[in-house]
């Protein structure tokens, strides 16, 4: 969110979508109120009933806190938001290696990733769980429909704020 501003400015007038941290209505509207003209959300999609997420990660999901997750390369080589588990905790113990650079390290990973989803409710100390701090606010599983009324109906609780606030300066 604290880069929004920064990359809004820079690419003016070209349009700009808010990412990173969208969960909420409140964290849309503040997104446009930047000047982002859309918002983007990720995680918020892997837990509704709708998703392919396998059960034993989607339930590893609604387990976590926002302190769960840590950024870590060890899995494509790319820095990515994810669930700390035992596989990112041995990457980043001294003595071992540092992960290789994408697209490298997927190549010494692929496996054990594949391995890890097809075995899913036995590997979740190693799975790849990509997924952002939002997490913390991730406690059930809900239908898509809900997901998007929620989020409508805390936008507009937003706005209505702010334009209260608007009325009394």
């Amino acid at each position: 969110m604290v880069l929004w501003p920064e990359v809004i400015d820079a690419v003016a007038p070209l349009p700009v979508l808010a990412a990173g941290g969208i969960g909420t209505g409140r964290e849309i509207a503040a997104g446009l109120g930047m000047g982002a003209q859309g918002a983007w959300g990720g995680s918020i999609w892997l837990t509704v009933e709708e998703a392919e997420t396998p059960p034993a990660q989607k339930e590893s999901l609604l387990r976590a806190s926002s302190g769960d997750t840590v950024r870590s390369r060890s899995y494509t080589g790319k820095p990515c938001p994810m669930l700390r588990n035992d596989w990112t905790e041995a990457w980043e113990k001294e003595g071992n290696p540092k992960p290789l650079g994408m697209p490298l390290q997927y190549m010494v990973t692929s496996e054990a990733v594949v391995r890890a989803t097809r075995y899913a409710p036995k590997a979740q100390e190693i799975a790849f769980n990509p997924v952002g701090q939002i997490v913390g606010r991730m406690k059930e599983e809900r239908p898509v429909r809900e997901v998007i009324y929620r989020l409508v109906e805390e936008y507009v609780e937003a706005v209505d704020r702010l334009e209260a606030l608007q009325a009394r300066a």
